[in-house]
């Protein structure tokens, strides 16, 4: 802690490190005054773990508390902890603030947050805490079986009146019921306009994401028609398999086409709408294993 405030406090520059569990420094990273930005972790996923393996260890000049954008990238990336560490004006460092995700929301809050004064008071076991947390994760099976449903969180973005927004989201509920899929929550934001690039605010994703992590769902379905941009950005950011409601409505007819010339008119219905958004994949394309929204009838 000593040699980042050093050199954050010489360079008046933001320094974050991600450490792995094993205490090596996965990354480096320099910031501006205000914030850094964590590269793509990508290469730390594991299907087998609900978590990355790394926490991020970065300064805070003005005496902030952890932000709501680093509470995000806490639950957006999969992180094992996120720790700010308040730099002092001559360079000594203050104030820990650390943040780690809960296996359960706690009221409306799905992460905890504890402050110390000083490093000196800092007195937990990261490697203990992270792994209970994880052993609380690891119960929830996001495995369907034969008996059990494949878990989906529902996500609307409201842009006009709400009544018939409501209702939407209610069919798209007995929708995902129909398809054999437990809703295992859904989670509303109102938009003047769309997000660009996520469709749905930064802030909700986390939220959403938290919410997958927390319930074991693996899938997002939107009740909204998404660009194939964003359900790139969105899977990037998530790592979870992201449709919308058209692909939703695709799949159940693939189940349930039955003649051979309905399986060709559902077949080359889910091509065409699937042709401009293979090119927008990218890396996703490794990750499918079947399953809704990726289905055919034959």
């Amino acid at each position: 802690m000593r040699q980042i405030a050093a050199v954050a406090s010489e360079t008046k520059r933001q320094i974050g490190i991600l450490i792995t569990r094993s205490g090596d420094v996965a990354c480096v990273i320099v910031g501006d005054d205000r914030r850094i930005s964590i590269p793509d972790l990508s290469d730390y996923r594991s299907s087998g773990m609900r978590l990355n393996g790394l926490r991020c260890i970065h300064t805070h000049f003005h005496n902030e508390p952890i932000s709501q954008e680093d509470l995000t990238d806490l639950a957006l990336l999969g992180l094992d902890m996120m720790v700010t560490v308040q730099i002092a004006p001559d360079g000594i460092p203050g104030r820990i603030d650390y943040a780690h995700i809960l296996p359960r929301n706690v009221g409306d809050r799905g992460w905890d947050i504890t402050s110390v004064p000083d490093s000196g008071r800092l007195n937990v076991d990261f490697l203990e805490l992270i792994q209970a947390i994880e052993d609380e994760l690891s119960r929830i099976d996001r495995r369907p079986t034969l008996e059990k449903r494949e878990k989906a969180v529902l996500a609307s973005v409201i842009t006009g009146p709400s009544g018939p927004a409501k209702e939407s989201l209610n069919e798209l509920k007995a929708l995902a019921v129909s398809n054999d899929l437990e809703v295992a929550g859904v989670i509303v934001q109102r938009l003047k306009r769309p997000d660009p690039r996520f469709f749905i605010g930064k802030g909700k994703l986390s939220e959403l994401a938290l919410k997958c992590t927390q319930t074991g769902a693996s899938l997002l379905i939107f009740d909204n028609e998404l660009t194939p941009n964003q359900i790139r950005s969105l899977t990037d950011y998530t790592e979870l398999r992201i449709i919308d409601r058209s692909q939703l409505i695709l799949d159940i007819f693939a189940r349930r086409a039955v003649t051979r010339e309905g399986k060709i008119q559902v077949e080359l219905a889910q091509l065409k709408y699937l042709l401009p958004r293979l090119a927008e994949k990218n890396t996703a394309m490794s990750r499918l294993t079947g399953g809704i929204g990726a289905r055919g009838p034959g």
